[in-house]
């Protein structure tokens, strides 16, 4: 990747919020506060593969300590963490670790983490991916969730029609009645994935978050 993709790149990281400032000399570096739960927890976002992929990840001093393995989306669509890889030989006796990408700055082209060191990284708690079934089967029982909650809206806006004043209930019956097919709608998107081979369920994970998405933005509006 040449200069100027690698700048734009980061500037990218920096729009959605990713990238800080400068880390000040007493910071923690090398995300030494990131825990084995914490990163296995970030990895329910989407793990993905782009123009950062492969990059070398320098310290301050320009000494080489790691390199870029993948990133990981968090479900708010931001880029949280920048996967690092230290040590080994083609992928053997690789330590990864999962390093805020706050902590990693663009310095003229380079990606660097002040302070760092191959020693400090292989240190850190070693980064590990959720299984695919435990990532789908988390994915379900939240959607299944937002439909439960979607439910509950509905009850909640049928007691308020009985009290309501005459010229309200209209208001109220339209509102019950886009939830009802909101919550319609995202039961048969999630039962569309239920009903595929766990290989293939990531083929209607965008389908069943457009629907729940759509349905919480109902639900979480006031009642009445």
């Amino acid at each position: 990747m040449n200069t100027q993709a690698t700048r734009i790149a980061i500037a990218a990281l920096a729009l959605t919020g990713a990238l800080g400032g400068v880390l000040p000399a007493s910071a923690q570096v090398a995300g030494a506060t990131t825990s084995v739960t914490e990163s296995t927890q970030i990895a329910m976002g989407w793990s993905v593969k782009k123009t950062l992929m492969g990059k070398t990840i320098y310290n301050d001093v320009g000494t080489k300590v790691g390199k870029v393995e993948d990133l990981i989306i968090a479900p708010d669509k931001n880029v949280s963490y920048v996967i690092i890889g230290a040590g080994g030989f083609i992928g053997i006796g690789r330590h990864d670790v999962a390093i805020p990408v706050s902590q990693i700055q663009d310095s003229a082209g380079r990606l660097v983490m002040a302070g760092a060191t191959k020693d400090s990284i292989k240190a850190m708690p070693e980064f590990a991916y959720l299984s695919d079934s435990t990532r789908r089967d988390r994915f379900i029982a939240a959607a299944d969730k937002d439909i439960a909650s979607g439910k509950a809206r509905v009850a909640e806006l049928e007691k308020a029609v009985g009290a309501a004043a005459p010229e309200a209930k209209a208001r109220l019956h339209g509102e019950i009645t886009t939830l009802q097919g909101d919550v319609k709608s995202a039961e048969a998107r999630l039962g569309e994935m239920k009903q595929a081979s766990a290989a293939r369920w990531k083929e209607f994970e965008a389908g069943v978050n457009a629907a729940t998405a759509r349905l919480r933005k109902s639900f979480e509006a006031p009642a009445g």
